[in-house]
Formats: C-alpha cells, structure tokens, sequence
C-alpha cells in the first residue's frame, strides 16, 4: 500500500519509553519541524499549490478555544495536501484592531494620569508600536504550543509596510472608481470610543428602558408622540404622519409647537410612518435617528444636532451640558410638569445597540465620513457564490451570506482614531480634495493638511487573502498560491470579515474569487452547550488543558466535535478521553515494536495472509478512503470518529489482541502478521497525523526510522478488499463477544480461566481456535469435563464446565429473585398503562416515563431468562 523511503533501520522499542509524555516531546519537537522548514512553501516549486491564509488574530489577543479549534482544523487541512504533494502554504500573521489596540494603550496611559492629547498623535502612534512590540502577538507563541504548521518566514501584520501599500493602492482605486466617497450621514457613534462604528460592530440586546408619550402642540393643534429616548426632542425638527390617516390630515402642512423650545415645526406626510402603530405619529429627528434622517432628507428638514461626540446635550437651555441619561430624566421631569406626558411605561424592555468593544450604548449622530459604494462589489460578491466559482459549506449557510450581500448598505469606513491606516485624502486652503497613492508624492504647501481619520480595521483585513502575498506587486507568491483555496472561519463573521474579501478580492485581482470554499464552523460551547463567557464563569484557556494532557488531546478532542457550521461543546472529560486515545495509541505502537513490527518491504501477497491480516487490511484500505471522504466534505468530526473506532476498536482490541497468538506460535504466519502490524500501524499514524501531530510523528519516526511524518506520503486506498475475511472476523468477534456476556453474567472475573469444548469443525471459526481459547480464557476440557452451560453461536458451540467456578444454586436463586423484580416492575407498568382513567389524566411525561419502565422490565426478563436457560440444572 505504501512505501517508506528508510534513512535508517527501524528504531529499537527501547527507544519509546513505557509512558508517553506530551510535555517531554511537543515543544521540542515543534522547534525541530520549523527548524528543518517542514512549513515553509515554496513558489517556485512545481507541485500543486494548495494555500489558506489565516483570520489573523487581534494584536491584542491570545489563545482561546475558538482560536484553538479553527486553527486545529486549518492545520490539518494543510498538514493533509502537504503529504499528498502538494506546496501546502499556510499563512499566518496579525491584524492592527484599531479600536481595541488604541484602548488597551489608552489605559496604559490612563494609569499614568495622562491621555493621549498629551502626547500628540505621532508620539502616541509611536507609543502603540512599542506596545505591540513588547505585549502584541502572544498568541504566536502560543500557536506553535498548539502545533500550528504555518509558514513563519511569511508572517505578516496589517500595519507593515507591503500591506500598507496594499491599502493605499485599492482605497486611491476606489476613490478613482467613484466607489469612495464623503458625506454627512447617520452613522453608529461610540461615545466611549469617540469612534464611528459600522453596522456589524453594533451588538443588539434587550433592556430597560421608559416608553414615555408626550403631548406636542396647543389646543386644536396638538399630537401625542411615544418614544424611548426623549432627550432627542429637543433636536426634533417634524412631526410625520401617514398621508391616508384621517386622523391627522387636517394638520399636515401646519406647524405645531415643540415642547421645551422656542420653536414650531412642520407636520409632514410620509409613508414610513405605520399609523397602526402606537399614535400613529412619531416625532423626527434628523440627526439623531437613520430613519428620521431619510425622512428629513425627503422633506428638506433641518437636522439639529443636539449632543457632542460624549453624548453630553449641546443643545441650549436648562439640559445643556447634561449627559444623555441624565438630561432624559431632567427632560420627562420637566414635560411632566407642564402636564405633557400622556402616558409612561416602565420598563420598557426593547433592543438597543451597544458597542461590541467596551458595550457602551451606542448613539445615532450625523456625521461627515468616508464611505464604500457597496452596491456593485457586493453584487460580485453574491454573484461570485451563485454560479459556483465559490462554494460555501455547509450549502445551508449560504442563505445568510446572500441576506447580507443582497442587502448590505454602504459602508462606513472612516474612524476617528490615531492607531491605523490613515486616510489617504489631503485638503487644500481653497477646499481641494486630493487622493494619493502610495507612490505619489502628497501635495505640500501652507494650508494643507491629510484627513485626521483613519480605516475601518476589517478595511485592510478585507484585503489579506492577497496583500499578504505580496499585491499590489505580481509577486512570485501571488502567482503561485493565489487564488487561497479555502477558507475556514466561524459563521458569525460571515459580515465582518467574509463579505469585505469578497467584494475586495473580486475588485482587486480583476474578478478572480479570493478564495475557492468558504468552509464555515460554529462556535465553541461548554459541556452543556452554553456559551462561554467570563460573567457565567466558563472559559476555558486551552493552555491548561494542554499543559494537563498535551496539546494533541485538546486538538483530537475539538476536531470530533467539529460538524460543520454546528456549535462544537467541549468538556475537560472529553479532552481527559481523548488523552487516553494518545496513551492507547502509544502502548499498541509499544507492543508492535517490541513483537517485531516492521514496515521493512512489500507486504506478503494475498495467499499467505490469515484471514486475520486480510481482514484487517481491507478495513484499512475503506477507512483510508473514508477518511478522504470526510476530508473533502470538511467533516472532520465523522473522520476523527472513524479513526478513532477503526484504531481503538478494530486495530488495538482485535488485530493486536489476536495477533499475540500467532507471534507466540510462530513460524512463517507470524513473520507475516508483523509485516501487516506494520503496515496497519504506518498507515493509522499517517491518517491521524493532520489531527495529532505531536504523538504519531514520535511513534511514526520509531516505527519507520523514516525523518518525519511530517514530509511522509499521504496513504492511498490500493483498492484491497476481502468480503469473506470481513465476515469470517466479524463471525469470530460475535463469538468471543456474546461468551465474554455470557461469562460477565454470570459473575465471573475477566482472567478466570474455565474448562471448555469448543466445537468448531466446518465452520470458519475451526482456524481460530487458539485465539478464541486465549481470548476467553478457556483451558483444554480435562478427563472430568461436565458440560453445565452450552452456547451455541454461529454455527459452532462453546460448551462450558462452570462446575468448579460458581455456585449454580445460589446463581440461580439470585437469578430467579431479579426476574420476579422484573416481572412485578412489568406488571405495574402494563396495568398504569391499561387504566383508561390514569391516561386521561396523567401528563405526557409521566406516561412517558412508565412506557420506558415498562419497556426497560421487558429487556430485563428477556435477558435474566436467557441467562437461567443457559445455567446447569441445580
């Protein structure tokens, strides 16, 4: 099936030790994979490249089981192609996160008892860098504990300066394109952040709130109004009704007094109105609401701004200077005084948007910013994914990306910080506008200066597939290893991050597509499903897990729960079991190697394989092309599970528990049996490498002398198949099975050896009976041989003497007490479940429950009498 290229003859057993010991091995065994370039790609190599760059992780970040679990399975994606000859590049690196890096530096200089006006925007830009040099990026370091593969002499950062150019390249392209633009709109405001923000940084969640309606105008001429946020009154500039609602028909044209002002405005008909919802009028506020502002865009109103970028009310009056929630109570108090609250409600639970960095309440404020034309990018994008040229998986979750890209609105992309790209638009004395590119020289002379802003960090994000190969440049790189060929993140970046490289990557590189699958994942859960989260107490740092049982534990134990796009629940048992697994794994690699396992030439032809080792062969050879199956679908919880049944169950418990027989025996069988553990072992350590790298590359290296599974040869299927060996074990596994019940039933321990006769001629079994006589335990019938217990299985029979070994009396008895326990359980249940009346009244549940009683005492006398049928009469 395969071939090892040997540098040397197979390691001695000696050279594992007895326990495997994931600290001892994987930190200095990574160091030997980067040190040799196992992951370096190469782009003038004439392999098939095969390329995933990585979500690069917040600047500010490390290692969380999210991270842990994606980088798992981009690692074995990868680590997979690489074996099967392809120039596998997996690309790592960071990204600025403007707002979140510019905090973290803010509190530093916080604690200090400075801000960073006191230092001026050069000297804080420069004191972010040294930031990012001394704390940013400790979870690179903390990828190579995971074992990430990814190629490090590539590693890039959003900031430096070939992506720098990346970005001033494609925003003086867009701006050429009349796809930038500036303008005064409605925009998400942070007034902790003092930043612009977009849509999808806006984190929606119920609270409570005060749903007050208030009176406007006097006499003839007034209308009610309800709103949750009555400090924005004082920057109302119309009230608007729908134009067929006969209530307010006579008012509309007319202009009523604005409570709390000196002011009148205009009621205006306009169809956004609902007029069966609340009054069926609302109060418009320009530049405080993105539909007021439509509204007043429709109708020429002026928008009043009635709140600085703190929130704090500018407006003049008694309010000025308040901050919003206060002045909301202030203002309540004093309409009430007047006698012009109508009605209150408290609380009044509603969904109010937050900032998802510092979870301040955002405030909807009209400003000037730069903005993306999405509309034609976007449909690229959709377009892109409709006729195939990108396939997300799973083929369900393309509903949500169409939802977005065939609604999305332009984006906002200017934000008003000093960490970033800056905007590259300078402004002249007399009011010109000048956009440069990164080898223009900007304009100079007295009165000009750049825009203060800078982008929008998923800007240059949206940008990585491509400008960390090297664009705007046609680089070696990006002729080789673009377009990326799969993408794999979590489905609830699909917005922030999926749709930006869509649109840019369409643009950019003259339609071809960034990336040809869009592989998406869910999220990490705890055992019971719930997210994790600081405030419930459940986060896990996978760094303890892995210093408690390796890093190869913690990869095994993600990877098996990962179905696509569905929430992956994780518990410290499952990643114990999967610890468990390596150690398993390690001590059957033990007991071949010290049986004389070799992978040291062909493998014997068909004809002198036992039934045995053909069997075994022809579940590797499905397995292998199982596993490819799953491989390409992106199941890798189906894999890991086939792997891990195919290994645990059919590898260890069967082949090499059957085995030991022959290799006592010896002679010509046993030579080739350790040939085929060999090759089974070879083969099984390749198939899990991509998920365990640490553990199988260690036995791999022993069993082969081979320099590292790493650079190993991918196993093929070579098509062998055997039917009738599969079932010949498959009938000798039942056999073994259904005595080691019958033994287990009857009390007796594991090791305690019975007299047997084993009747087995013309049947399969008849070549097997000194494994079937070692496994059960059973001896040779001697001269006072009773048979007291016959079980006839397969066609064959296992006649026991459990004379000398139980007390069949007192079995019987104990026996005969749980089958009358059983028979009442089954009787009560019968009668519940007869009684017309009990039914008509019990719960659904309680019914339930007695079904399943009723069901369980069923098994249980079918199972009890099937054991005192096989007993010796007393």
């Amino acid at each position: 099936m395969t071939e090892n290229a040997q540098q040397q003859p197979p390691a001695p057993a000696t050279e594992l030790p007895t326990q495997y010991a994931p600290a001892d091995v994987e930190g200095p065994l990574y160091e030997r994979w980067v040190e040799r370039g196992y992951f370096e790609a190469d782009a003038k190599s004439d392999k098939p490249a095969y390329t995933i760059v990585i979500p690069p992780p917040n600047v500010t970040g490390s290692l969380h089981l999210g991270h842990a679990f994606q980088h798992t399975l981009m690692d074995a994606l990868t680590r997979r192609r690489r074996m099967q000859g392809y120039e596998s590049l997996w690309l790592p690196g960071m990204d600025h996160a403007g707002i979140a890096t510019q905090n973290k530096v803010e509190q530093q200089l916080a604690e200090e008892g400075k801000s960073r006006h006191d230092l001026g925007r050069e000297e804080f830009v420069e004191r972010v860098w040294q930031w990012k040099e001394e704390y940013g990026g400790k979870i690179l370091g903390q990828m190579r504990r995971l074992g990430d593969g990814v190629d490090w002499s590539r590693e890039r950062f959003t900031m430096d300066e070939g992506l720098s150019k990346a970005v001033q390249t494609i925003f003086k392209k867009l701006y050429d394109d009349e796809l930038i633009y500036r303008a005064e709109r409605i925009i998400n405001w942070c007034p902790r952040c003092l930043t612009a923000i977009s849509d999808i940084e806006v984190e929606y969640q119920e609270d409570d709130g005060e749903l007050v309606s208030i009176k406007y105008g006097e006499g003839d001429e007034t209308l009610v109004v309800a709103t949750t946020r009555a400090e924005t009154m004082l920057g109302d500039t119309a009230v608007a009704v729908h134009p067929d609602d006969e209530r307010y028909r006579h008012l509309v044209g007319k202009r009523i007094k604005l409570p709390l002002t000196d002011r009148a405005i205009p009621v205006v008909a306009d169809t956004h109105v609902d007029p069966a919802f609340g009054t069926g009028a609302v109060k418009v506020t320009p530049a405080h609401d993105p539909n007021d502002f439509a509204i007043g865009q429709r109708h020429g109103l002026e928008s009043i701004t009635v709140m600085d970028e703190r929130a704090v009310i500018t407006a003049h009056g008694p309010f000025q200077g308040l901050d919003r929630f206060e002045a909301r109570s202030a203002i309540v108090a004093a309409l009430r005084s007047q006698g012009r609250i109508v009605a209150e409600k408290r609380p009044y639970v509603h969904s109010v948007g937050h900032c998802s960095r510092c979870k301040t309440t955002i405030e909807p404020r009209l400003s000037m910013q730069w903005w993306v034309k999405v509309g034609p990018l976007a449909k690229a994008a959709g377009d892109a994914v409709r006729d195939g040229r990108v396939k997300i998986h799973p083929e369900d979750m393309a509903k949500r990306y169409f939802d977005w890209v065939d609604n999305m609105h332009d984006w906002c992309i200017s934000r008003q910080l000093w960490w970033g790209h800056r905007i590259p638009v300078w402004y002249g004395p007399e009011g010109e506008v000048v956009c440069v590119g990164p080898d223009e020289e900007p304009p100079a002379g007295e009165g000009w200066h750049q825009d203060t802003d800078v982008l929008d960090t998923w800007f240059s994000s949206g940008l990585w597939p491509f400008s960390t190969l090297g664009w705007p440049e046609q680089t070696e790189d990006l002729r080789k290893f673009y377009p990326t060929d799969v993408l794999l993140t979590g489905h609830d970046i699909i917005f922030f991050w999926v749709a930006r490289m869509m649109m840019f990557g369409l643009y950019a590189m003259d339609g071809e597509v960034p990336f040809r699958t869009i592989a998406l994942t869910g999220l990490v859960r705890d055992e019971r499903g719930k997210k994790m989260s600081k405030s419930f107490g459940n986060v896990v740092d996978p760094l303890d897990w892995m210093d408690k049982y390796g890093s190869d534990a913690v990869r095994f134990t993600l990877a098996r729960g990962a179905n696509p796009g569905t929430d992956v629940p994780i518990g410290e048992d499952w990643v114990q079991a999967s610890r468990n697994f390596a150690n398993k794994i390690w001590n059957a690699t033990r007991f071949a190697l010290m049986n004389g396992a070799t992978v040291e030439g062909p493998l014997p032809d068909p004809e002198r394989l036992s039934a045995t080792d053909r069997w075994i062969l022809s579940r590797l050879n499905k397995t292998v092309a199982e596993v490819d199956a799953f491989y390409e679908d992106f199941q890798f919880a189906k894999l890991s599970d086939a792997l891990y049944h195919f290994a645990w169950d059919e590898v260890f418990d069967w082949y090499v528990e059957l085995s030991k027989t022959t290799f006592q025996a010896g002679g010509e069988a046993a030579e080739v049996s350790k040939r085929v553990l060999g090759e089974v072992l070879d083969v099984t350590l390749k198939l899990l490498h991509p998920v365990v790298p640490f553990v199988t590359d260690t036995l791999w290296t022993t069993l082969t002398g081979g320099e590292s599974i790493v650079i190993a040869d991918w196993p093929a299927d070579s098509g062998f198949r055997d039917q009738d060996a599969e079932r010949e074990i498959e009938t000798l596994q039942s056999v073994i099975t259904e005595v080691r019940r019958f033994r287990a039933d009857q009390g007796l321990q594991p090791g305690q050896r019975v007299p047997a006769r084993l009747t087995l001629d013309g049947t399969a079994l008849a070549p097997h009976e000194a494994a079937i006589r070692q496994l059960l335990r059973l001896q040779p019938e001697g001269d006072s041989f009773t048979a007291t217990a016959t079980l006839p299985i397969a066609g064959a029979e296992v006649a026991l003497d459990l004379s000398g070994t139980i007390d069949v009396a007192a079995e019987r008895k104990r026996l005969a007490k749980d089958l009358a326990a059983a028979e009442k359980e089954k009787a009560q249940a019968t009668a519940k479940l007869g009684n017309e009346a009990f039914l008509a009244k019990a719960p659904d549940n309680v019914v339930d429950k007695i079904r399943t009683r009723l069901a369980k005492a069923e098994e249980d006398i079918a199972r009890i009498t099937a054991q005192l049928d096989r007993l010796p009469s007393a």
